[in-house]
């Protein structure tokens, strides 16, 4: 099973839903558009650092970076909500992750010194329990902006 968002006003996430893996093949984006999606994350991102530089708040890096690829055209939602299942299918809990960009790539942002394994393992499990296969960690805390691709099989 996999989650798709679907945003009805604004950047909120209002819903989610579930797509049959069998239909999964609509949803998912061909490696080149992929490759030009992170890239455009990535120089908005980047650009965005250039701005602000290190120093606010992880809220301030995500609306900026949620704003300046919604000027882009690109399909953005903030604070997706996500939930944890056990095996059986009972809901343990719900986490938030911090934006989904065109329903394929889930972005986890930070604005700390330096990435801790902790936070890998924040995003590879949004990932496991989305569906989802493609997430980037984004560090806009220290000096260097840092940005890092992950693929889930």
């Amino acid at each position: 099973m996999r989650y798709l968002f679907q945003t009805f006003r604004g950047k909120t996430p209002v819903c989610c839903f579930r797509v049959d893996e069998s239909k999964q093949k609509e949803y998912d984006m061909n490696k080149d558009q992929l490759n030009l999606l992170c890239n455009e994350v990535r120089e908005s991102g980047y650009e965005l650092h250039r701005y602000l530089r290190h120093g606010h708040l992880e809220k301030i890096y995500e609306n900026g970076l949620s704003n300046r690829l919604l000027k882009k055209g690109i399909r953005v939602s903030q604070q997706i909500p996500v939930q944890v299942e056990d095996e059986d299918g009972t809901v343990l809990g719900e986490m938030k992750a911090d934006l989904l960009v065109e329903n394929e790539i889930l972005i986890e942002l930070k604005a700390v010194e330096t990435i801790h394994p902790s936070h890998v393992a924040q995003l590879l499990g949004y990932l496991r329990a989305t569906g989802l296969k493609y997430g980037l960690l984004i560090n806009f805390g220290a000096p260097r902006f840092a940005i890092k691709r992950y693929i889930l099989d």
